[in-house]
């Protein structure tokens, strides 16, 4: 179970005199409970708003045990109900404006409207879908056409450079909208789909990367671990785009918003 120290105080601040602790105390009191949790996903909570800890002069975090408790209370819903970040998010604010929200029962997230299955890392259960993605899990020639805007030679030379790639029924991942989108974005610049082989090997190594961490808890006996492991994908991907655009601003000299 977590260990806590005597002492208390609203997320992000400290009672007068109660010590501040360093990420690495936080992870140490945190892995009792959850063995699985690191200090990149402490950063990445914390970059998502769920909790907010102090900084020093120099930059570094100090967490108070209201942090501590909150950070426990993140993991405990995204492991018992299968929740996603934002509605986590929502249901503690909520809490701290003197609510009484009620949780859904413990276990997988039924089925959303939509037929997509609530869970961790997605938008939520009858959460609506975003305006510009497909509610459909595949996608047909036609449908990826007409949202992307293209003709038949465009998309036949991207699916030869290896940018999109069809099933053998000839559908398409609903996400391969976005790309076309992009790569349609990125021609109006002069860049080419044989251009853009690099940013596919890339994407594709990353994705292994990934594949690596999340393949153990694939196969963990333990089942909460086993749901865990997409939401742990989503987060790692989450985390390299991030890297990926830090990188970018580095290399170029410009902000990307």
């Amino acid at each position: 179970m977590l260990r806590t120290p005597t002492g208390g105080a609203g997320n992000g601040a400290a009672g007068a005199g109660e010590r501040l602790m360093s990420i690495g105390t936080v992870l140490t009191r945190l892995q009792d409970e959850f063995p699985e949790v690191t200090i990149s996903k402490i950063r990445f909570l914390e970059a998502e708003g769920l909790v907010e800890p102090r900084r020093t002069p120099s930059g570094y975090r100090k967490f108070s045990q209201a942090d501590v408790e909150r950070l426990a209370q993140v993991l405990r819903m995204q492991r018992d109900h299968y929740l996603p970040l934002k509605v986590i998010r929502e249901h503690l604010d909520a809490v701290a404006r003197g609510e009484q929200p009620l949780l859904p029962a413990p276990g997988p997230q039924p089925e959303a409207a939509d037929g997509s299955a609530g869970g961790p890392g997605d938008s939520g259960p009858g959460a609506p879908a975003e305006a510009d993605r497909p509610t459909a899990a595949r996608i047909g020639r036609a449908e990826l056409l007409a949202a992307a805007g293209v003709g038949p030679e465009e998309l036949a030379a991207w699916e030869s450079y290896g940018l999109l790639t069809a099933a053998a029924d000839g559908s398409f991942d609903a996400g391969a909208v976005t790309v076309a989108r992009l790569v349609a974005d990125l021609g109006r610049f002069g860049l080419e789909p044989r251009h853009l082989r690099a940013m596919r090997a890339a994407a594709d190594r990353e994705a292994g990367l990934v594949e690596q961490v999340v393949a153990p808890l694939r196969r963990h006996p333990n089942p909460r671990t086993r749901a865990r492991a997409e939401a742990t994908a989503k987060e790692l991907a989450t985390l390299s785009v991030r890297l990926h655009a830090a990188l970018m601003e580095t290399s170029l000299g410009v902000r990307i918003d």
